[in-house]
């Protein structure tokens, strides 16, 4: 009888707050608790900032007060004792921009060689050489040296203010009592209470698309069947994303992607998929997965057409360009969701987008995507993170913020190429979700530079030391 009592007193408030959660995930609303619980976490963000600029101050204020009294003790009148004031000060960071600004010399011209101009050189020809013409070489080699533009694209954005997570900084928690105390409050409630209930409740997602998706299958009358599965499709990822305590902020609904096509965005999380299929149903491209990711995978096709490849079938450019133009042939179709960069950026750049879905035909819906890194890093670093340690630093992190930018659909224009085309579309990107437009292939984050850029590179180079 205690028992029973016991397990009821438990069972029933989460069966409650399940079917509550459920419900709201359907109709896409919410009572505001995220969104309050967000606002707290800034005042608490900038009380720590105000505590650590004031900490800072205090230990600058004492070092520069030593460096004074040593001055006044030797005594010397060469010394030019204001040079001391800026003792102990920090120099600054920062943020994923740049601080040089660089000429185009080594930045790639075009994916294909040109061959034309490959013979740079003849024996009856007369050698104009010019040595100040390297000059360029060596400080864009310079410049590299001091600030690698490409590979820091790949590593964790960084703040300007602590957000209380040992992850982004690990001396900052022991400066003052108060600070400590949040901290540890903060911990607690991260890994004890939120970090449990993210996990059932990403699993009850899960479970829930298994279910909702298989149903659906089963509804014979199609005029029935598309609007439940994309309620079933929008409802799993909903459900997954407040698993993770995700905000979210939607601009120009106006341009949200109605039909068949591509839906272009630029790639930071494999969240990016759970967040934009919050508002909008899309036909999904990607690799056959076992686990978990195949699991939902297998869920999320029974109900709608999406496009999975097997891992030698991936590779074969023309099959996956001949299924896409299958799907996009059918006015039915939801749109495609692609992410052209083929890897994730850590949310200050875009980078190379492949031309292969902007080969295929139709309408092009770009979306940018920014996060808020104060509360959580959103970009996984794949090869340094595993994705159960990915999911791990998600569901223990603050919450997961971004805004998202729908974009006037795009067409390509009589006589321009797939590479200028996608280059327009990713440069609209960029400027909207205020990132930084870069030409470099993401792929360079696993490989060497591709042998043309060099070949390039070394033509370009003859033909400045001649003079052309």
């Amino acid at each position: 009888m205690f028992s029973t009592t016991v397990l009821d007193f438990f069972c029933i408030p989460f069966i409650v707050f399940i079917s509550f959660l459920i419900t709201l995930s359907a109709v896409n609303k919410s009572v505001g608790v995220r969104r309050a619980y967000v606002k707290l976490l800034l005042k608490i963000f900038e009380f720590g900032r105000l505590s650590i600029e004031s900490a800072a101050n205090e230990r600058q204020n004492k070092d520069s007060e030593t460096v004074f009294s040593a001055a006044i003790d030797l005594k010397s009148n060469d010394l030019n004792i204001s040079n001391f004031k800026n003792a102990g000060t920090s120099i600054p960071t920062t943020n994923g921009n740049t601080l040089i600004s660089r000429d185009s010399v080594l930045l790639p011209t075009s994916n294909e060689l040109a061959t034309s101009d490959a013979d740079i050189s003849s024996k009856d020809e007369e050698l104009r050489f010019n040595l100040e013409k390297c000059l360029d070489y060596i400080k864009a080699g310079v410049e590299s040296i001091i600030e690698d533009e490409v590979t820091s694209r790949f590593e964790a954005e960084e703040l300007k203010s602590w957000n209380l997570l040992t992850r982004t900084n690990r001396h900052y928690e022991f400066i003052s009592w108060k600070i400590t105390l949040i901290w540890m409050t903060g911990f607690a409630v991260r890994y004890f209470i939120l970090m449990p209930l993210r996990v059932f409740v990403c699993f009850v997602g899960v479970f829930i698309a298994v279910i909702a998706n298989s149903l659906v299958a089963l509804i014979p009358l199609e005029f029935l069947r598309h609007p439940l599965a994309d309620l079933a499709f929008k409802l799993t990822f909903r459900l997954m994303t407040r698993s993770l305590s995700a905000v979210i902020t939607f601009h120009n609904t106006e341009f949200k992607p109605k039909s068949s096509g591509f839906c272009v965005a630029n790639h930071t999380s494999p969240l990016d998929v759970a967040i934009l299929s919050t508002d909008c149903t899309f036909s999904l491209i990607g690799q056959r997965h076992g686990g978990f990711l195949g699991l939902l995978q297998r869920a999320l096709a029974r109900a709608s057409p999406h496009i999975w490849f097997e891992r030698g079938e991936a590779k074969d450019r023309h099959a996956v360009a001949e299924r896409l133009k299958q799907h996009v042939s059918n006015p039915n179709n939801p749109p495609i969701l692609i992410f052209p960069e083929g890897t994730c950026i850590n949310n200050t750049s875009v980078m190379q987008f492949k031309k292969g879905s902007f080969e295929v035909g139709g309408v092009i819906y770009p979306v940018a995507i920014k996060y808020d890194p104060r509360f959580g890093d959103a970009f996984w670093n794949s090869s340094k993170f595993s994705m159960m340690q990915y999911l791990y630093m998600m569901m223990t992190s603050w919450a997961i913020v971004c805004d998202v930018w729908y974009l006037p659909p795009m067409y390509r224009q009589e006589g321009e190429s797939a590479i200028d085309f996608a280059n327009r579309v990713k440069s609209v990107i960029a400027k909207q979700g205020g990132l930084v437009d870069l030409v470099w292939d993401g792929q360079l984050k696993r490989m060497k530079p591709k042998k043309e850029w060099k070949e390039m590179q070394q033509i370009e180079f003859a033909k400045r030391l001649k003079g052309d």
